[in-house]
């Protein structure tokens, strides 16, 4: 967890008090929240992420990173229109055009609240509710577990709060937001988790982020978090459908660009073949060449010696394919050769796959088996008056 030091500052957004000494989070408590949360993405790979209550969407910025997730989704009560920062941390970059996702990615944040049942979050993988369940007033606390845990029943779900046990540790004694309508103890949030998740068919843990100083160990973490975890039998019953509500009001929303767009997979496709066959073709320019059959054929295996990162094992399997050949003046690399190439078989992995797409973008030979380039280009022949 992070170091504590001593220093006039408050935790989070508190009003600073310098005549007490008080407890500063390195990293910053907020950090370790969205630090636990990237974790566990880590962990649980979940394709599909709301966060209830994202705030200045700081987590959904941090979680987009992570490709395992396809839809990520933002609710809060307070979403007004999109801020700069949102569209220009949100969007889609020019590095993610150049260098597409694996998988689709949607970003999309609604205005609404925690406790209003809309049918587009249902069935998510992972929800999370940070630092939320403390601004809901009574009515609202008590419609929260049938919402989020009945209606929407996220395959996990965590939920972060303030321990109130901690609060002795800060000059001022009062709640820690002024929009806070409780802060519980460790045993007020263990009871009440334990009952949502007993009646909800969940498992619970409970642990924390924000160590307590020396001496102070007895007062747990300043933020109580609990981890629930859907179990199987309940996973089975959601699959029944749910009638379509949409009350959230959409305040932005963005596509990434990916490899499932075929456009976007011919591009990269297109730069990795050419690639490798620029390097063979340079290797087999000015190295010794045999004629067989009408062509000509490099006398080693044609590997090229620099740039090309690849495990031995990799490499013995590029050195065992068919070789590049030259008929004329045209260079032909096998698409059995292409394919053995770690970038390339990361795109597609079976050369019926590449041909298909290589046939719509470059210039394969009559029987399709083979890469057709020109043997010299410019740099070549340059490269060979030296």
């Amino acid at each position: 967890m992070g170091e504590n030091k001593e220093c006039n500052s408050m935790v989070d957004n508190c009003e600073e008090v310098p005549t007490k000494e008080v407890i500063e989070f390195r990293p910053p408590l907020y950090k370790q929240r969205y630090f636990f949360v990237k974790n566990l993405v880590q962990q649980h790979k979940p394709k599909k992420v709301a966060d209830l209550g994202f705030g200045d969407a700081t987590l959904i910025w941090m979680l987009k990173y992570h490709h395992c997730i396809e839809h990520l989704v933002g609710v809060d009560t307070y979403a007004g229109s999109t801020s700069q920062w949102e569209i220009s941390n949100l969007s889609p970059s020019v590095g993610d055009y150049l260098v597409p996702r694996d998988l689709d990615l949607t970003i999309t944040l609604y205005r609404g609240s925690a406790v209003q049942k809309d049918s587009r979050l249902v069935g998510f993988d992972l929800m999370t509710c940070i630092e939320l369940i403390e601004h809901l007033d009574s009515e609202d606390l008590a419609k929260f577990p049938e919402v989020v845990f009945g209606y929407y029943s996220p395959r996990i779900i965590i939920i972060s709060t303030p321990n109130s046990e901690f609060n002795p540790l800060f000059p001022a004694s009062t709640f820690r937001h002024l929009d806070h309508k409780f802060e519980w103890n460790r045993m007020q949030f263990q009871t009440w988790a334990s009952d949502v998740a007993n009646l909800y068919n969940y498992s619970v843990e409970f642990t924390g982020v924000g160590s307590p100083p020396a001496g102070a160990e007895h007062v747990g973490y300043c933020t109580q978090i609990g981890v629930f975890q859907k179990n199987e039998a309940k996973a089975t019953e959601s699959c029944i459908s749910t009638p379509e509500e949409h009350v959230y009001e959409t305040v932005f929303t963005t596509a990434y660009p990916s490899l499932q767009e075929k456009k976007n997979l011919l591009l990269v496709l297109s730069a990795e073949v050419l690639r490798a066959s620029n390097s063979m073709r340079l290797r087999f320019i000015v190295d010794p060449k045999k004629k067989v059959n009408g062509r000509l054929v490099p006398e080693d295996s044609c590997v090229p010696r620099y740039g090309l990162i690849v495990t031995d094992a990799q490499r013995a399997q590029i050195e065992s394919s068919p070789k590049p050949y030259c008929v004329g003046k045209k260079f032909y690399v096998p698409l059995e050769r292409l394919i053995t190439f770690p970038k390339v078989n990361r795109l597609v992995d079976s050369v019926e796959r590449l041909r298909s797409l290589l046939s719509e973008a470059l210039k394969l030979n009559r029987d399709q088996s083979a890469l057709q380039v020109d043997l010299h280009d410019h740099y070549s022949r340059t490269m060979l008056s030296y």
